[in-house]
């Protein structure tokens, strides 16, 4: 079973690579590029500028140079150190993530001065995947990086959501929140979009760049004091939020601006698409297979009790599948930071699991990041089952130690049960797997 969860795992990311999907989105003919249902005549654009952000970037990249050649007058993107690919006319610069960068500023200036010199007549690609956000820090004037990363560090450690961590970025930034389709007008604009948040809401991932913003500035306050961070936070942040609650900093640009005119965004892989790919192999392999959700958030360790209850019901009643079952689901949970320990929500999810289960006799939990990265960690995630924490009870591991201390990394890395998958080149959130075959009723 644990064997097989690892094939389910691994056929839902090659289902997300994303130079195929690229390649499914767009073709050229002669002179004529296609993307989805736009056409684009080459010949009536004096030049074609590349450029993008985020973990998936790369191989997104190399599969535009495959379609379009020397036609590229230049390209910049900004990818995580070590999620590269081979490239020839689009510079790569590894950069920052979570915690943005010196090299993602620099990256994210050269990428905005690309683009103000971009004209009427030319067609300007941006490539956008998950990771996009930390690895595009272009600080509004009056901020500083560390104002920046230190905002990032406080917003991941109390428990906000994703949605809410773009909010603030979005408005602390010179590039995010729609300011980058900005800076590129009049050119026309064409984002190819890998998503990595529940929803695949446009203006969230990778903060939006090019899309109009939703969110506002006294949204931004109304995050901070939500979490009661406001005495946290660097006091230029503060008091930009509040410049731009009383209008002394212009507003992101919304639905109508004329930024807008001429760009498209085009969703080319998302989340769903693995776990569809990941419930075939299942069937493949005999199980009977339900997908809960591809946008499940919340605490990491009460989804999954969720999903611990689900299988715990597959086993005694049959419902809603009987046994042998798989379940997938999908979305990127939350942890609150309370502990000094390292792990990620992939692995803390594999952890609270397995104390769920424990005693339960044939259950598998296998949870991963598509990305291959799990928090600050080498780690997609973990593998855990009904014999885990009689294991570590055996080499003198408390699990609920680990837990409390966020210290699940170093939990399975004791038991030898880390899933470890290297750079993947891709990131479409993540993906939980429980397994049961037939065995005694509870």
């Amino acid at each position: 079973m644990r064997k097989d969860a690892e094939k389910i795992f691994y056929s839902g990311l090659r289902a997300v690579d994303p130079g195929l999907a690229v390649k499914r989105y767009c073709r050229r003919e002669n002179d004529h590029l296609f993307i989805a249902d736009l056409r684009y005549d080459l010949s009536e654009y004096k030049n074609i500028f590349v450029i993008g952000a985020g973990k998936a970037t790369a191989p997104m990249a190399a599969e535009i140079e495959n379609i379009l050649g020397d036609r590229i007058t230049k390209g910049i993107i900004n990818v995580k150190y070590g999620h590269t690919s081979k490239l020839g006319r689009i510079k790569l610069i590894e950069a920052g993530h979570p915690i943005p960068d010196k090299n993602g500023q620099q990256g994210a200036g050269a990428i905005i001065d690309l683009v103000n010199n971009a004209g009427e007549d030319d067609l300007v690609l941006c490539l956008i995947s998950g990771g996009g956000s930390a690895l595009l820090p272009l600080p509004f004037p009056g901020l500083t990086l560390k104002d920046k990363q230190d905002t990032i560090k406080i917003l991941l450690s109390c428990g906000a959501a994703i949605h809410e961590i773009n909010a603030l970025r979005k408005h602390i930034s010179m590039i995010k929140g729609g300011r980058l389709a900005q800076a590129a007008h009049p050119a026309s604009l064409v984002s190819l979009i890998l998503s990595d948040v529940v929803g695949d809401n446009l203006d969230v991932i990778a903060s939006g760049p090019t899309v109009p913003d939703s969110s506002s500035f006294d949204d931004c306050m109304k995050i901070i004091d939500k979490y009661n961070i406001r005495g946290k936070l660097p006091k230029p942040v503060v008091k930009h939020i509040k410049d731009g609650i009383s209008g002394r900093v212009p507003e992101t640009p919304k639905t109508g601006d004329p930024a807008f005119d001429k760009t498209h965004n085009l969703i080319i892989g998302s989340n769903i698409e693995a776990i569809l790919a990941a419930k075939k192999k299942s069937e493949s392999l005999g199980y009977k297979t339900i997908i809960l959700s591809s946008m499940i958030e919340g605490d990491t360790a009460n989804v999954a009790c969720l999903h611990g209850a689900i299988v715990r019901e597959i086993i005694k009643t049959g419902n809603p599948i009987p046994s042998p079952a798989c379940i997938l689901s999908g979305g990127e949970t939350t942890v609150i930071i309370k502990g000094k320990g390292l792990g990620g929500r992939n692995q803390e999810f594999a952890l609270a699991a397995a104390i769920d289960i424990a005693g339960i006799e044939n259950i598998v939990v296998l949870s991963g990041g598509t990305d291959g990265t799990d928090g600050p960690t080498d780690a997609a995630g973990a593998v855990a089952d009904t014999n885990t924490l009689s294991r570590a009870m055996a080499m003198g591991l408390n699990p609920d130690y680990f837990l409390a201390n966020n210290d699940s990394y170093h939990f399975f890395q004791k038991l030898g049960d880390l899933l470890i998958s290297g750079p993947t080149n891709t990131n479409v959130m993540d993906l939980r797997i429980l397994l049961t075959q037939n065995g005694p009723e509870l």
